[in-house]
């Protein structure tokens, strides 16, 4: 599943509402080894179901569910109606009395759990209109030959089947045949419904089947209800599937069509051929072949019959407004697959909907070569309403999506293939393990697709703000009970990060690339839990890995690593230097810090985790020749350190005479001088970035002299506007998504102060205490001085400004708004003064770049627009 998380307040690049601000109230130190190196973390040792080294035991078991399924489609009712047949197979040592399924169509009723639960002020989970739900026929159970009536009750997503007799244990069966029909929710809040196109609806169709809860050998049946934020859990299976359809609709699904002659004609066979025998795209059925009446069979219906192999799931798209276009896959073990796209002529082209087969073949390859191979026969993408959805063998992805959103997107669907579809977790309970691992393979897949067509370096030290905000909760959360606002973080983003972090700071690629190759390869298409992960990786990586499982997946501890201080023996550098590292939060993980000497000389030291097994201060010797002229801890910004201002050591104090303002006269000077400056009486900047994907627009307009207006759009969200603040005089406005942001005085203040397009011409006469800090920074491997203007009491805004051009290169902003800003590119426009034109920052925290397009100087532009 995709989440498009775009709540997050993006206000002048990526200010935080509420962010994190250190905590004081703590007295003594927060770190404490004892608590992070615990030897205790494992609760349980391993049995003969889950051995301790995080492989299936020798009595592991799991129970079946084959499925018969036989619907028929109508276009005109957009209804479902049939009969699922579902033979199950008792696994385990108990006997089971009664048997529990899931009728998730029960979400879109009125009175659901779902929708009782679901905020007023909607999401991408509440339901836009109502259905009846799963509307049941009757019920049939066959056991031992003989076919009885079922005692059953439905209580809102679950349906539970009473037996007269037990099932026994050790591979008894049954048989369950349900009728059952429902209404097709046009929202099918994000995972299924129908969107209609100029030559037709498409219908993308998913839960659409009773469908077995698992029972296991850790909880027995799991019942907890689908609420939607919650995805599935489900057994493995055979599933031999039918849909009749109206013959005008071209029908894709799961698994493979066992019946191509009955349904498509000789020219559709012929091209389909050609496509899976080519590399490149082939146009299967384009948007002059919608309207020709020659393609399908000419009669009222069809069936379309697919079988589907050791699945957990199914699902199928139809629709006559499909282009259809596809290419073939090839496997590292020799076979081959097919990747297919099916999308509506209004998303065709090659910045959009045309690369999707490419996309599909690209990412396929690529996971099948790094870790497992592919286990489908066909891999399918369908544009429609629903805006990321992933099931076996075919995903679901929004019809607007266009060149990096439509490969982040589809990557990311498919990637699920492999979590959860061939590993089996539970994702009702633990998203982080389809949600997060799968982030994970998409971020060391888009690194090397196309040559990292769409690759963006991460800033792991911004997207800390985020990723630690005072909101956070632990990764270990079932995702029901994660805020909306945080399920981005907690399920995708962080322990991704984390497997990042193991993968590139603590095992190494090669040592992590076969622990978690390893788990997968035991978990294929069975049910690991968390705990079968852990031990997994501890041993097949060779790594005591649970202070990093307890610090990162169960708490919401922060990182602060730190320079205390450099000193040399007896005052002399030639005999190397002593270096002073702090750990000023609760986690802990090692340290790479990136030296320079005043002789020329470079190193990197790399310091494990272990150092700080001996408390939060640690001194190292470092065999230095000469004076230490800059020090830098994780100069590629690969950990999230939310204090990232004291990773820097430069021992280098501020030349004699400067003062802040001559370092902000230097500025003003640099940019044009404060005549030019002054002479602004308005502009407007306009700026593309991209996140997640999406490209993000932001438009900035100032007004002499006072008044602001900015606004950060979405395009391929219908304009969705995220954030959009106002400043006319005194009055001062920020909404996020529409909603009203209350601002106490210091966001007012600073939002005033950086509403200027030069708030340096203002510092001294707007009454604010300035002050230069004694010691040269570092930013980005450049000297720089650093000027903090405060603006009221625990509100203050840190400028930096490279020694060497006096330009403004970096801002920290700290007080109950929070934000982080690079600044760089620097070029004049029209008025003789120069602008950045590079402004990095984090947005949903990831790293995101704002680009300036265009720019107008004393355009005569009129107060009517700053209301």
């Amino acid at each position: 599943m995709k989440l498009y998380n775009l709540t997050l307040c993006i206000l002048l690049c990526a200010i935080t509402f509420k962010g994190y601000a250190q905590n004081t109230d703590q007295p003594g130190v927060k770190y404490d080894q004892h608590k992070v190196f615990n030897p205790n973390f494992y609760p349980e040792k391993g049995n003969a179901f889950r051995n301790a080294g995080g492989a299936p035991g020798s009595k592991y078991w799991q129970n079946r569910a084959d499925y018969k399924l036989n619907v028929t489609l109508d276009t005109l009712k957009h209804r479902i109606d049939g009969t699922a047949l579902i033979t199950y197979t008792n696994n385990s040592p108990d006997a089971l009395g009664f048997l529990w399924l899931q009728v998730e169509q029960n979400i879109y009723r009125e009175d659901s759990r779902a929708e009782a639960t679901s905020p007023i002020t909607g999401g991408r989970f509440n339901n836009r209109t109502y259905t009846k739900g799963d509307e049941i026929k009757a019920i049939f159970v066959t056991k031992n030959g003989k076919t009885e009536k079922a005692d059953y009750i439905v209580t809102d997503t679950r349906l539970q089947i009473k037996l007269k007799d037990s099932l026994r244990a050790d591979g008894n069966k049954l048989q369950i045949r349900i009728e059952y029909g429902f209404d097709i929710p046009q929202y099918g809040t994000d995972r299924m419904g129908r969107l209609l196109t100029k030559n037709g609806w498409i219908y993308e169709l998913a839960q659409w089947y009773p469908r077995m809860e698992v029972y296991d050998d850790v909880s027995g049946w799991n019942t907890l209800p689908y609420l939607g934020a919650g995805e599935f859990y489900l057994e493995y299976g055979n599933f031999d599937y039918s849909v009749t359809a109206p013959a005008s609709l071209l029908l894709v699904g799961s698994g493979e069509l066992l019946n191509p002659t009955e349904v498509y004609s000789p020219t559709i066979l012929k091209r389909l051929a050609e496509a899976r025998k080519s590399d490149k795209t082939v146009m299967i059925k384009d948007s002059a072949d919608i309207l020709r009446k020659d393609d399908y069979p000419k009669k009222p219906n069809i069936t379309w019959h697919f079988l589907c192999k050791n699945a957990r799931d199914v699902a199928w798209a139809a629709s006559k407004a499909f282009i259809w276009d596809a290419a073939r896959i090839n496997l590292p073990g020799g076979k081959k697959a097919l990747a297919q796209s099916v999308y509506p002529v209004e998303s065709k082209g090659k910045q959009s909907w045309s690369r999707s087969t490419e996309y599909v073949k690209g990412a396929i390859e690529l996971y099948s070569n790094q870790w497992f191979e592919y286990t489908y026969p066909v891999a399918t993408n369908v544009a429609g309403t629903v805006g990321g959805m992933e099931y076996p063998g075919i995903v679901f992805c929004g019809s607007e999506n266009k060149a990096g959103e439509l490969w982040e997107v589809t990557n990311h669907e498919f990637g699920h293939n492999w979590f959860p579809m061939i590993v089996g977790s539970n994702e009702r309970k633990y998203a982080w393990m389809d949600e997060g691992f799968n982030t994970f393979l998409n971020n060391v897949d888009t690194k090397v697709f196309n040559n990292g067509e769409f690759y963006v370096k991460p800033d792991q030290q911004k997207a800390a703000l985020q990723l630690f905000s005072p909101e956070a909760e632990p990764i270990m959360t079932i995702p029901d009970v994660i805020q909306a606002d945080y399920l981005g973080a907690a399920a995708y983003e962080k322990p991704a990060l984390g497997l990042a972090i193991l993968r590139e700071q603590v095992l190494g690629e090669q040592r992590f690339d076969y622990a978690f190759k390893t788990y997968i390869k035991r978990w294929a298409f069975k049910h690991p839990t968390p705990w079968d992960f852990f031990h997994t990786m501890d041993n097949a990586a060779g790594e005591d890995l649970s202070w990093f499982w307890n610090e990162w997946f169960f708490t919401t501890w922060k990182l602060d690593q730190g320079i205390k201080d450099i000193t040399y023996p007896d005052g002399d550098a030639s005999k190397g230097a002593l270096i002073t590292l702090e750990n000023l939060e609760e986690m802990a993980l090692p340290v790479t810090i990136l030296i320079k000497e005043e002789n020329g000389k470079t190193a990197t030291v790399k310091l494990p985790v272990e150092i700080w097994q001996r408390g939060g201060v640690w001194t190292f010797h470092y065999k230095s020749t000469s004076k230490i002229v800059s020090a830098v801890l994780d100069p590629d910004h690969l950990l999230p350190d939310i204090n990232p201002e004291n990773n820097s050591f430069s021992g280098l104090p501020v030349p004699a005479g400067a003062t802040a303002a001559s370092v902000l006269k230097t500025y003003i000077d640099a940019i044009g001088g404060a005549e030019k400056l002054k002479n602004i009486k308005d502009l407007q900047i306009s700026s593309t970035g991209t996140v997640q994907g999406s490209e993000v627009q932001m438009v900035s307009r100032y007004r002499s002299p006072d008044m602001f207006f900015q606004q950060i759009t979405v395009p391929s969200y219908n304009n969705l506007v995220v954030a959009h603040v106002l400043v006319n005089g005194e009055r001062i406005s920020v909404q996020q998504l529409s909603r009203e942001i209350p601002l106490d005085d210091g966001g007012k203040k600073i939002i005033k102060a950086k509403s200027r397009p030069f708030p340096e011409l203002d510092y001294e006469k707007g009454g604010y205490a300035m002050e230069l800090d004694s010691t040269l920074k570092i930013v980005n491997g450049d000297l720089a001085y650093e000027v903090d203007i405060n603006l009221a009491e625990g509100t203050q805004i840190r400028n930096f400004y490279s020694q060497k051009t006096g330009l403004k290169i970096k801002q920290v902003v700290e007080g109950s708004i929070n934000s982080v800003t690079e600044f760089a590119d620097y070029e004049g426009i029209n008025g003789g003064i120069r602008i950045p034109f590079l402004i990095k920052t984090t947005l949903l925290g990831q790293a995101a770049e704002f680009k300036v397009k265009e720019t107008a100087v004393n355009s005569g532009m009129t107060a009517g627009v700053f209301q």
